[in-house]
């Protein structure tokens, strides 16, 4: 891949949001020395982004019921 791109990700991630939360997170992982699913030559960033677009990193979402949550009861 010569270049990523911001629509290469896109493909993968429902929008540019989540893709700016996951390519953050995955960046952290790099910086603190996890492996990389892709060979790149580029700095940590690029590297996330490399592994988003190849759909080798992808977001785990999660989605709970606010009332499940630590938050109190409602009294109604």
């Amino acid at each position: 891949m010569a270049r990523v791109t911001i629509e290469d990700c896109l493909k993968h991630v429902d929008n540019m949001y989540e893709l700016v939360h996951l390519a953050t997170r995955r960046a952290r992982q790099l910086y603190k020395g996890a492996e990389p699913v892709v060979k790149s030559k580029n700095r940590v960033v690029v590297t996330a982004l490399r592994e988003i677009a190849a759909y080798r990193v992808r977001a785990k979402v999660v989605r709970g019921d606010l009332l499940d949550s630590d938050m109190p009861p409602l009294d109604h």
